[in-house]
């Protein structure tokens, strides 16, 4: 069993899922651990996935790639790759890594120390350590979701919406089965499951760019996040967070 499982969903990037894995495999080369590295292959029309399997004779057998039944969403794809990941922590981040590689120290520890379950980064804790801004307009969105997120889920976090998450194997197969948003509202979804069971939980400041040619839309991807956050509310009523 690899000590990290290290989970990247990825959608037509064909662009960038090079560099990024060149930069992954970089870090956990210098690091006394073993790991695994699964790239979670939506339905991409481009590239992304014969780069990743041109890349895999260089990982020495640390790189998986799944493919998606077509493109399903982001959550879908955490949710695939957490499944079929060994690790016995689970981290997921994003193909573009606007949270660097260097980040993954701040939330391995706290869970490697016994003293945490789910350690997620957070933009919001220190906006310092925030390099390249998204527009205000962005931003303003992002903080009217989290008080939305806040009356109907209730969680108090200050950032629930950075991709770099990360979990105690056990944690994971409790969490991820009982997900059932697919789309870009599965953070919060997650996270809400996570304290309805329990599971201890730290949101830490990490670093953070942004970074050109995201798949997110400005006004549509925040409006059905914020649908999907609604569900939380519903799906949480109807019992379908029950263990």
């Amino acid at each position: 069993m690899p000590h990290l499982s290290i989970i990247i969903p990825a959608y037509n990037e064909e662009s960038r899922i090079g560099a990024t894995l060149e930069g992954t495999f970089s870090y956990l080369d210098r690091q006394d651990y073993s790991c695994e590295v699964i790239v979670v292959n939506d339905g991409s029309t481009d590239l992304t996935a014969q780069k990743v399997i041109d890349f895999q004779p260089r990982s020495a057998g640390r790189l998986r790639l799944i493919e998606n039944p077509g493109n399903r969403g982001k959550g879908y794809s955490v949710r695939n790759g957490m499944l079929k990941a060994e690790g016995e922590i689970l981290l997921f981040f994003d193909a573009d890594l606007a949270t660097p590689t260097s980040e993954i120290e701040k939330v391995l520890k706290p869970l490697e120390a016994g003293r945490f379950d789910i350690v997620f980064g957070s933009r919001a804790l220190d906006r310092s350590l925030i390099g390249t801004h998204q527009s205000a307009f962005r931003e303003t969105i992002g903080r009217i979701g989290n008080l939305v997120q806040f009356i109907f889920t209730g969680l108090r976090f200050k950032d629930t919406q950075c991709g770099f998450k990360a979990f105690r194997r056990e944690a994971a197969r409790a969490i991820f089965p009982l997900q059932t948003i697919d789309g870009f509202g599965f953070d919060p979804e997650i996270l809400f499951i996570g304290r309805k069971q329990g599971w201890r939980m730290l949101e830490t400041p990490v670093r953070w760019n942004h970074v050109e040619g995201s798949k997110v839309h400005a006004i549509g991807t925040p409006l059905k996040a914020l649908l999907e956050v609604m569900m939380i509310r519903w799906n949480n009523i109807k019992g379908k967070y029950e263990r």
